[in-house]
């Protein structure tokens, strides 16, 4: 078990879009230098990842781990949501004041 997840490709990035049923939309930025001019630069990616238990909200920061495929454009799933979206912190700090 511990062998076949080390192998699976999985990517941090943010849930913009949770409006379809199980499925998130997460947008995956990464750097790269151009190799001609050596400049930084920012490539972003959407992913349609399956979220089983529809947890997800907009803002989140998740885990993403690849899977087989779950439909024409699905072949990633939630593996974990790693940080809230900012109303998400907000809300539970005002909880605990009260």
């Amino acid at each position: 078990m511990e062998n076949s997840l080390s192998r699976k490709t999985t990517k941090i990035g943010v849930v913009i879009n949770n409006k379809a049923k199980k499925t998130v939309t997460v947008l995956v930025e990464r750097t790269v230098v151009h190799p001609m001019y050596q400049k930084v630069i920012k490539k972003r990616k959407k992913f349609l990842a399956h979220d089983e238990y529809e947890k997800c909200k907009i803002g989140d920061i998740v885990k993403i781990i690849e899977t087989r495929p779950l439909s024409k454009r699905k072949k990633w799933r939630v593996l974990e949501i790693v940080g809230l979206s900012p109303s998400e912190v907000e809300r539970e700090i005002e909880g605990k004041k009260v």
